[in-house]
């Protein structure tokens, strides 16, 4: 399939507009390939099937990027690891994120919010997560953006949301992903009157639904990926929101790492940190169902697919919807896998 996106800008020194609607070309690949392995309870078949659709398409794309984030390290992957380069060479050089399953165990499990994911910005520009695997998050939609600071406490930031959506704290919903260091913050939420989401994984989701209307998903907070922040910044930066997070080392190993790195674990990091550039894009299409995008659909001879796509340096944000012929697929059904 022949790439549609121009190589470059006009400026010649960031990445075309139109790579935005290239890559959800190849979010849909993964998505499709990785759906066919909804609810079979093996995370890994699924995972594989979906990263070999997502390199493969990625190989179609005008663009000169380079993994930063991948599969490499986090899942032990062959393909899409730190280093890559994806794209067919043309045009400047791209940091590229991806996560062909947001959620894999969700995937496996047939459970809610599993996303394929990409993110792009300018070469150089995401911020290097391999010193700290995690850190924690608060990511709020525009109307707070400039009001919430992750070194307030929990009351705090849920008041400030709260009146800047003009609703009551009791009307608030908070996503935080199930596990057992969040306890606490739980309990903290819920003092305040505020209602929680609990998420078994697919932070990415859970973060940008906090970005965007209608989803019933007001704040996130909690520890998560790092990779995954980076990640949701691209994709906040065109929403208007914010991210903020501060690095959690797990043990002092980590956290000497860090300091080697250059790195002040107590810093809280921006959006504008995470991710220095402003023409970023990010494209994801749903596995399974959930807070942001519906999962795919086979049926008979069609398969159904619905992503979002964001360009932050125009502010865009587009819905897509999209149906495929299943015939053309065949490779990727799970017994061709």
């Amino acid at each position: 399939m022949a790439s549609q996106t121009t190589a470059g800008s006009a400026s010649g020194n960031a990445a075309d507009r139109n790579l935005a609607l290239e890559l959800v070309r190849v979010t849909e690949a993964a998505a499709i390939a990785g759906g066919h392995w909804v609810g079979a309870g093996d995370k890994n078949r699924a995972d594989g099937a979906a990263v070999d659709a997502m390199r493969s398409f990625l190989s179609t794309v005008s663009f000169n990027g380079t993994v930063v984030i991948g599969e490499g390290e986090k899942d032990e992957a062959p393909m899409l690891y730190n280093g890559e380069q994806v794209g067919d060479g043309h045009g400047p050089a791209s940091d590229v994120a991806v996560d062909p399953i947001d959620g894999t165990r969700l995937t496996a499990l047939g459970m809610n919010n599993a996303l394929a994911v990409i993110a792009v910005a300018d070469g150089g520009s995401m911020f290097d997560p391999s010193a700290v695997f995690y850190m924690d998050k608060l990511v709020v939609g525009p109307e707070a953006a400039d009001m919430v600071d992750l070194r307030l406490p929990v009351k705090q930031n849920l008041h400030l949301v709260a009146k800047a959506r003009g609703v009551k704290t009791n009307q608030l919903t908070v996503c935080v992903l199930d596990r057992p260091r969040h306890q606490g913050l739980v309990d903290e939420i819920r003092a305040t009157g505020a209602r929680t989401r609990m998420i078994l994984d697919g932070d990415v989701a859970g973060a940008i639904a906090a970005c965007r209307e209608g989803t019933g998903v007001d704040v996130m907070m909690g520890i998560g990926g790092t990779p995954e922040g980076i990640v949701t910044a691209c994709a906040v930066k065109a929403t208007g929101g914010v991210i903020q997070g501060r690095l959690a080392p797990t043990d002092e190993a980590e956290r000497e790492k860090a300091a080697e790195a250059g790195l002040d674990v107590d810093r809280i990091l921006t959006t504008d940190e995470l991710v220095t550039s402003d023409n970023c894009f990010f494209a994801a299409t749903g596995i399974t169902d959930g807070d942001l995008l519906r999962g795919v659909r086979y049926r008979g001879p069609r398969i159904t697919t619905q992503s979002i796509v964001m360009r932050s340096k125009s502010g865009t944000v587009r819905m897509v919807e999209a149906e495929h012929v299943a015939k053309k697929w065949e490779k990727y059904e799970r017994g061709n896998n």
